[in-house]
């Protein structure tokens, strides 16, 4: 085998046993990649894509959560306002309680 390769670089000349092991290299490389690594990364990517999706149901899912429960608390808080004030003729608007603040900004 060793002599081989000494018999073609001596008739040939190395830069083209080179440029030939270097060509074999990147086919040999090329149908790796082709046929195991491509598969695995496409499955992968589907994987991938679901996994986002579930993430973006999730946030979702924890968004509306988020807002029925600050609806609950000011709903607590409001009857724990009605029941210690319950002569108070002027009760707070707390669904706009920003409104206000931004009106008395204003004038």
């Amino acid at each position: 085998m060793t002599s081989d390769i000494v018999d073609a670089i001596n008739r040939y000349g190395f830069p083209v046993i080179a440029a030939g092991g270097m060509g074999y290299f990147i086919y040999y490389v090329w149908t790796w990649v082709t046929t195991d690594i491509k598969p695995v990364l496409s499955e992968a990517n589907t994987v991938l894509i679901a996994l986002i999706d579930r993430i973006r149901m999730l946030d979702n899912d924890l968004i509306r959560l988020n807002q029925k429960v600050n609806i609950v608390l000011m709903l607590r808080h409001k009857e724990l306002y009605d029941a210690l004030n319950p002569d108070n003729k002027d009760q707070p608007n707390l669904m706009h309680q920003d409104n206000e603040k931004s009106k008395d900004a204003v004038k």
